[in-house]
């Protein structure tokens, strides 16, 4: 991960990120992180789930192959497929899950920034 200094562009590239599976079948890497947000990347195979949670931070997501199901506090299911945005404000309650058949590939966003995510100390 990256921090971005604010008198030059950084770059950083899929495949310099490790990645790191934070549940079963749920895998996420670290992408760029500035002052304001950061990005991460998500891959989560048929029947992956990250278990209800919440943070302080918002996020903005994008899927771009398979779904992704979020289940939020009240237990609505909200299914968001290729081409798909969607937002989560901050302190909601959420957990996600693959109920595919298809490997799900999404890209997070995160204000402020996630330059430290729990998943990472593990």
């Amino acid at each position: 991960m990256l921090a971005c200094d604010p008198w030059s562009m950084d770059l950083v590239t899929s495949g310099s990120s490790d990645e790191v599976e934070v549940t079963p079948g749920v895998y996420l890497s670290q992408l760029a992180g500035g002052e304001e947000m950061s990005i991460q990347h998500v891959r989560m195979e048929s029947g992956g789930r990250v278990p209800e949670h919440e943070h302080h931070h918002e996020q903005l997501g994008f899927v771009y192959q398979g779904e992704q199901t979020f289940i939020l506090e009240d237990g609505e299911e909200v299914t968001a497929g290729p081409g798909e945005s969607y937002w989560l404000e901050s302190h909601e309650v959420h957990a996600a899950e693959n109920q595919g058949d298809e490997e799900m590939l999404a890209i997070d966003v995160f204000s402020p920034p996630r330059h430290s995510p729990d998943w990472l100390e593990d």
